[in-house]
């Protein structure tokens, strides 16, 4: 939910103390235009921006419609000076989202060629992680959503992650153990190994996840079959650390339920977007 506080933030961060640039007469209208192919993103949040300004928003594209240069994805009516004051704003925040939809839908679909459509197999789950802008979790997990992938935890208190420094100070079991007698039943422990033999450690002291963390496919395969060997195969094994658009493919067929990566949120270009004015 983008909040009147959040936005008053980022409008005061943008328009200072005496915005004399935007002091416009009359009234107009304005669109927010696609100039790169890409999928849209963020529309709560330019809605929102320029709501808050008092200004109309007469039309918007669908979260995670897919859009050509050339075409409006967002259109408004006010207030001139209103409109030019939201205008920067609005496509900062849903070019980012975009790009990050943009970038999402490509890994997704490079997973499902890779495991192909017979059925047989159902391709993993493409996630972020908690690699975001401070401030903008919301809007870019969203954007995940929009491009076709999984959030991942939205916050620390969704799922307790057992991870390397964890280990480091209780052991392996003790960590799990530790944190299982601190956890709801309704809360998942997911626990991050870098071995195949400790995928089967975690599984077998009660860990719900199974991340395998900086594994090469050939290791991440062998952890997955496993741990079905061993009868967790109810176990959801994640594949993360490293990996690229590049490799991605490589991971989507090794059987693993789920390969998050970081890159999705921060490393993703914006889309670029236009806004127009009185046309």
């Amino acid at each position: 939910m983008i909040t009147g506080s959040q936005i008053e933030r980022w409008l005061r961060e943008d328009l200072g103390h005496h915005d004399v640039t935007n002091q416009v007469p009359g009234e107009t209208s304005g669109r927010l235009v696609a100039t790169e192919p890409g999928v849209a993103a963020g529309f709560d949040a330019g809605t929102a921006v320029f709501e808050y300004l008092g200004v109309d928003v007469v039309e918007r594209a669908e979260e995670g419609t897919v859009v050509e240069s050339g075409d409006t994805i967002l259109s408004v009516d006010g207030s001139a000076t209103q409109i030019l004051r939201g205008e920067r704003l609005a496509v900062n925040l849903v070019g980012h989202a975009s790009g990050i939809a943009t970038k999402t839908r490509g890994v997704v679909d490079d997973v499902r060629r890779a495991v192909g459509d017979d059925g047989t197999a159902p391709p993993p789950r493409v996630a972020a992680t908690r690699k975001t802008t401070p401030g903008l979790r919301g809007l870019e997990k969203r954007a995940v959503v929009a491009g076709g992938g999984d959030t991942h935890r939205l916050d620390l208190s969704h799922m307790v992650m057992v991870k390397d420094n964890h280990v480091a100070e209780m052991g392996l079991e003790g960590a799990i153990t530790h944190f299982t007698d601190r956890s709801s039943f309704a809360t998942k422990i997911e626990v991050e190994v870098e071995a195949v033999d400790d995928a089967v450690r975690a599984a077998d002291v009660g860990a719900d996840v199974v991340l395998l963390d900086n594994m090469d496919p050939g290791s991440v395969r062998r952890a997955v079959d496993e741990l079905e060997t061993a009868g967790h195969a109810g176990v959801l094994t994640e594949a993360s650390g490293g990996i690229t658009e590049e490799t991605v493919a490589d991971y989507a067929t090794t059987g693993v339920d789920v390969i998050s990566m970081g890159s999705l949120t921060h490393s993703a270009p914006s889309l670029d977007l236009s806004f127009r004015t009185g046309e």
